[in-house]
Parts: C-alpha cells; structure tokens; sequence
C-alpha cells in the first residue's frame, strides 16, 4: 500500500496463520458461493495497473484503502468464473512448459560458455602452435622461449627505486598437463605492475573522473552503468589511473563473484579503479584477454576456492595470492588466435542471449495478453454461447452477493455486541458494508469490454483490511 513495492499483489495460499505489517492490505472473499478464488487471483494480476494509477507520493508512492475498495471490476457468474479459470489455466500451463524450455536453453549457453574457457585454457580451441609448427616444417618461439623473452624485457626495463628482485616461479606442483608448447608462469612473472585501487570516499559528480568498482565487472565484461566519480583533481591521479589493456581483479566479494576479471578497454578516459580490484599491467607478450578468461574458467575458480579467505562475511584474494597463480602461458600469436576464437562464440552466444530475453518477454507479453481476453470475455465466447440459458443474471447475482454481505455483517454485529457484554471491553465494532452506487462513465471506461458483465466495486465482492486489524 506504500513504498516502492505499491501496487504488487499476491494471493496467501498456505495453511500456516501468518500476520500483516501496516503497508501491506488483506482481500477477502466475502462470498465463497459467488467467487471463484483462482478467478480472483487472476483478476488481482489484472487490476495493479489500476492500483497504481490510482497511488499518489513521487519517492514512496502510497495507496489509501477507500481508493482501493472503489476500484471497478468486471465480474462474471460463477460459472463462466469457472470456465475462465479452466482455459486460462490450461493456457498458463503450456506457457510454463515455454518458460522451463527457455530456462532450460539458457542453463546450456552458461555451460556453452564455461566449456569454451575450458576448451581454450587446455589447448583443445584451436589449433596449437607447435601442430602448426609440424604441418608447416617451420620453427616458432615456445612457451618457454616467450616466458625468458617477457622476463628479460622485464629486468632490463625496471626502474624501479629498489634492486631489482626476480620474480618468483609458477609452484608447478598438483598442476595439470599442458601442450606442447606451452609453459607455466605465474602473474607476477607476467606482469609489470599489481596494484589495489583507490579508497578515497567517491561522488555522483559525472565531470570527475569515473571510478570502476567491483559491481561494473560483468560476465567478464565491464557494464559502465551506476558509475562513481572522483574529482579530476584527486591526488591519487595519474598514478592510479587505468590504460588500455590494464587486468581489473575483484579481490573481495561473496564466495560465487569473489575473483571476477575483466580487462579494461579504455572506453572511459580517463578512468581509476576502487580499492576491491587489483590492477594487473601485463608485460609485452602476454595478452590480458587470454588471463582474465583463463581466470574466469573452471580453472581459474577452482584455484580461487582453494586460496580464498573468509573475513567478516566476504571471500579475499589478496594481491600476494594472485601474483603466485599459475597460468599456462602458450606462444604468442596461439594466445591471439585463442583469444579471436572465444570472441567469436562469445560473440554468437550473446545474440543467442539476446533471443533468449526476447523470448521470455514474448511470454511474458502473452500471458498478459491472454489475462485481458479472459476479461473481455474472448477467452470464453464460445462456451458463453453454449451456456446462455444456463448463466445467472447479473441482476440476480448481484442481489445474492448483497444478500449475502448484509447477512455476514450480521453474525459479525451480534458477535460484537456479545463480546463486549461479556468482556466489558470496547472493542471495535465492524464496519458495516459499504452502500453500492452506479459506476460512472469515466469509471466503466477503465473495465475492460466484457459482453454482459457486471461492473461493480471491490468493496461490494471483497472486504479489505490492514493494521490495525479488523475484529473478525
């Protein structure tokens, strides 16, 4: 009835007694003879659109309960009621077949895409350079020749304040077999620079520079959506600014995400990092792209469990842990021809995703459109011909439902009057029903068109109550 989530409704199907808070309003069924409950659940899904064009408040939009009880509806006898829950039912159930058919395909791609990694960090992607190497009758640079090319250029390229200190060598213990070609370096053999990002307190000011944080990194991608900003003034910069091929590790998060790598591309320059990533700047010769998908492969996750930490509630990889990580570094134009290929299929698997989200909200569409023809009485033309002279008036069923109401007002007076006697307490006494009054124009015109409808009030079907409660 109030907040963000004014306007969503439920029906409680559970045995279990469960209590109501003050933003949340209660239905019910005032006559079991007259109403299918099904058919009620259905039209509940049809009347939120109303409900929330009936809500006033911009930030926290709220919902009065006399609004609510004046809403029109459309009502039909209870057998048509019946007829329209069968069909509809028998719609929804194909539907769901649909939807689990869609879950199901997009269960495969997520697998599709961890067994491509999973091809290409073991050599089985593309052709190796070594077979190549044989077919041709040529020579190449192996793995091995790479890793002392990267680790002389590393040295002589230092310039650091310290002496220079050899980087420490991938432990290859417990480790699995790997082409010919190939060779094990771990990231601090591989790499220039492994760095955390900024701590400093960010702001929602776009002319700062944006600041990457560990919710930009998706599905090894960066969504550049809900950015944070530092001033470009900002005395971290320019030394923890990012270029164009810089490694972005999350070091700290929940178990599942803990370890998430992309690669920067330079789309936003300038552009810095939060303190949750560590920056990996790869040397010449290793290409960023083949070790972030090697660490967002099945590979890299199981090494991520095995080093993870626990501290308060979150997973840490420390940037220590991540420099001894061992990857399979293959000779240089394989890893550009491995990383081409995971871009293609990747490229193919997004369009399938895609289809797949169009899919789903074509369902979702025609479960919608299939509520409004059950509504406007096309779902059950046909059996409302057959069933013409068997169907109550709306006169009639009008009369029942008020009969009714009066009557249950009643038995709630008279429980009342009695509780109090006994009791001496002064308890509330029940609300009596509300008078029914013709719908106006404007009013008939927010129901849907159903031949032979009866249009009448919430209030008039259903009783509505919140905090505090009614006395039953």
């Amino acid at each position: 009835m109030s907040g963000a989530t004014t306007g969503k409704m439920a029906t409680f199907d559970i045995d279990s007694p469960a209590l109501l808070n003050q933003r949340v309003g209660r239905f019910r069924i005032l006559s079991a003879e007259a109403c299918n409950p099904r058919f009620i659940s259905l039209l509940v899904q049809q009347i939120t659109r109303q409900v929330l064009k009936k809500a006033y408040g911009a930030a926290q939009p709220n919902i009065s309960p006399t609004q609510i009880e004046q809403i029109p509806i459309p009502f039909r006898p209870l057998e048509e009621q019946n007829a329209i829950v069968a069909e509809s039912e028998k719609q929804f159930t194909r539907l769901e077949v649909g939807v689990a058919g869609l879950r199901r395909v997009q269960a495969n791609l997520k697998r599709y895409r961890a067994a491509v990694l999973k091809a290409a960090c073991e050599g089985k992607l593309v052709p190796t350079e070594a077979e190549l190497a044989r077919q041709e009758a040529r020579t190449y640079e192996t793995g091995t020749q790479l890793l002392e090319r990267i680790l002389t250029e590393r040295r002589q390229k230092w310039n650091g304040k310290r002496k220079y200190k050899e980087p420490a060598a991938a432990d290859t213990a417990n480790l699995s077999p790997i082409p010919d070609g190939w060779v094990w370096a771990s990231v601090e053999q591989l790499s220039t620079r492994v760095q955390y990002g900024t701590s400093a307190k960010t702001n929602d000011d776009s002319t700062g520079v944006p600041v990457l944080r560990m919710g930009n990194i998706q599905d090894g991608k960066f969504d550049f959506a809900k950015l944070k900003y530092l001033p470009k003034a900002h005395d971290e910069f320019p030394e923890l600014l990012l270029a164009s091929g810089d490694l972005l590790f999350n070091r700290t998060n929940s178990a599942e995400l803990v370890g998430k790598t992309a690669v920067f591309k330079q789309t936003l320059h300038p552009c810095s990092f939060a303190s949750y990533l560590i920056r990996v700047r790869l040397c010449i010769g290793c290409v960023p792209d083949f070790v972030s998908y090697f660490i967002n492969s099945v590979f890299g996750r199981a090494w991520i469990a095995n080093v993870v930490s626990q501290q308060v509630g979150q997973a840490n990889v420390n940037g220590t842990k991540l420099q001894a990580l061992a990857i399979p570094l293959p000779p240089l134009a394989e890893q550009r021809r491995i990383v081409a290929k995971i871009e293609e299929l990747f490229s193919e698997l997004d369009k399938g995703i895609e289809n797949l989200k169009q899919a789903r909200a074509q369902l979702a569409a025609y479960r919608q459109a299939l509520l409004k023809h059950a509504f406007e009485g096309k779902l059950t033309a046909d059996w409302r011909k057959a069933h013409a002279d068997q169907l109550e008036s709306a006169e009639q069923l009008l009369a029942r439902i008020r009969s009714e109401r009066q009557a249950l007002y009643g038995q709630r007076l008279r429980a009342w009057k009695d509780a109090n006697s006994e009791r001496h307490v002064n308890l509330l006494r029940p609300r009596e029903p509300a008078a029914w009054s013709d719908l106006s124009a404007s009013e008939l015109e927010e129901i849907p068109r159903m031949p032979f409808v009866l249009s009448l009030f919430l209030s008039e079907l259903w009783e509505f109550s919140y905090l505090p409660p009614q006395i039953e």
